[in-house]
């Protein structure tokens, strides 16, 4: 690192991740490059408390506003003190499996760095409400937490109160969160990525409460895996309010049917969406072949999706570079057809565990979609069929 500093001493961006620095390395890192403003420490174990401490020394780290921390399982709350007395510039910080991560460590942080935005905790089981009050101070943008549940209804009573700006709210497995969280946050006018992702406890009162709310029109992406109380009733409402919705994600909302599948026909902005693990039937991929802009769709586990259906989809979606119809075991070599003579943008295809398709007439398929167009890339996730089902490749590689 000396050599580094030497040679560019004007160096703004440093990704020490996964390395063996120590102390001696954060204390020369104020000397050499004063001009620094990203750093990541992500997954360094060999450094201490004390190291962090060197950061302030001399000239310091003091133009610094990205800090990624994650996994630097032997930072104490002295530690973080430290990193608040050293760099009290900080914007963005990412702190993401870290199980030592406490309330306390970020109180220690937030005594001096009042201008964060941008915070992530993820894999941060102790870490509570009380964390995010000690934010409050801060004009948050974005917050990112999954796996606690610690964290309630009271965190979004603080995003309510303290950040108005708030665009990028993450709460995913998160499960004492309920609807009551999302009527808080409703009044909000600017929040475009909202991810309840194994929250449990959402319904379709709180989805309603949400999409009517200021921030409805404007949302851009949308995440309810395994919410199972979101049924057709909130997708009609989304369908009904969210029309700048690029991303939908409802993988394993178990009570969304075709029928709500149906409503979001009224959203010509869908590009992504997931659906993954729905009782859905081919009647769900007629209204998503009519969505014009798709480019992505996941439809992995749907077990009554089948051959006469891709068919009916593929006809007008034309943009289609991604789909995901692994263990679909209804589909075959005939859906691949379909896919290969319809959608020739295509770049990636995964069908693991669709025992029906032959892989010897899918490499033909595929060979055609290369004449098609010299550009395209096709990925085939055909390693899980070939472990399992070694009979369907007997004689044909």
């Amino acid at each position: 690192m000396r050599l580094v500093s030497e040679g560019c001493p004007t160096l703004l961006y440093l990704n020490l991740s996964h390395t063996d620095i120590t102390n001696g390395t954060l204390r020369l890192l104020p000397r050499g490059f004063p001009n620094l403003q990203y750093l990541s420490l992500a997954h360094c174990r060999k450094f201490t408390d004390k190291g962090l401490h060197y950061l302030g020394s001399g000239r310091g780290c003091h133009k610094l506003i990205y800090l990624d921390i994650s996994g630097c399982l032997q930072i104490t709350v002295e530690g973080f003190r430290n990193i608040a007395k050293s760099c009290s510039g900080i914007q963005y910080l990412t702190i993401n499996e870290m199980l030592t991560l406490t309330d306390r460590c970020i109180q220690g942080l937030t005594e001096k760095c009042k201008q964060i935005v941008s915070v992530e905790f993820d894999e941060s089981p102790h870490v509570s409400d009380t964390a995010f009050k000690a934010l409050a101070e801060c004009q948050l943008v974005k917050m990112r937490i999954q796996g606690s549940n610690r964290v309630t209804d009271q965190t979004f009573k603080v995003i309510s109160k303290f950040w108005p700006k708030i665009k990028h709210i993450c709460v995913a497995d998160c499960q004492k969160i309920t609807d009551v969280a999302l009527k808080l946050i409703a009044a909000l006018d600017n929040i475009i990525i909202l991810n309840l992702s194994h929250c449990i406890r959402i319904s379709d009162a709180g989805i309603k409460l949400f999409v009517d709310g200021n921030s409805g029109s404007r949302i851009r992406e949308l995440i309810l895996s395994h919410c199972s109380y979101v049924s057709d009733i909130a997708v009609a409402k989304i369908a009904q309010r969210c029309h700048s919705l690029i991303y939908l994600n409802l993988c394993h909302c178990r009570a969304v049917t075709d029928s709500g599948i149906e409503a979001l026909i009224m959203m010509p902005s869908l590009a992504y969406i997931n659906i993954s693990g729905i009782d859905v039937t081919d009647q769900a991929l007629d209204t998503l072949g009519r969505l014009s802009k798709l480019k992505e769709i996941i439809i992995s586990e749907c077990q009554h999706i089948s051959d006469g259906g891709i068919k009916r989809f593929c006809v007008d979606v034309k943009r289609l570079d991604y789909i995901d119809f692994s263990f679909c075991h209804q589909l075959s070599n005939h859906a691949l057809k379909n896919l290969t003579f319809n959608c020739r943008k295509i770049t990636t295809l995964s069908m693991a565990g669709c025992t029906k398709v032959c892989m010897k007439e899918a490499r033909q398929n595929s060979v055609r979609m290369w004449n098609v167009e010299d550009s395209l890339m096709v990925i085939v996730s055909v390693f899980f069929l070939m472990l399992t089902c070694p009979a369907h490749f007997k004689g044909s590689i």
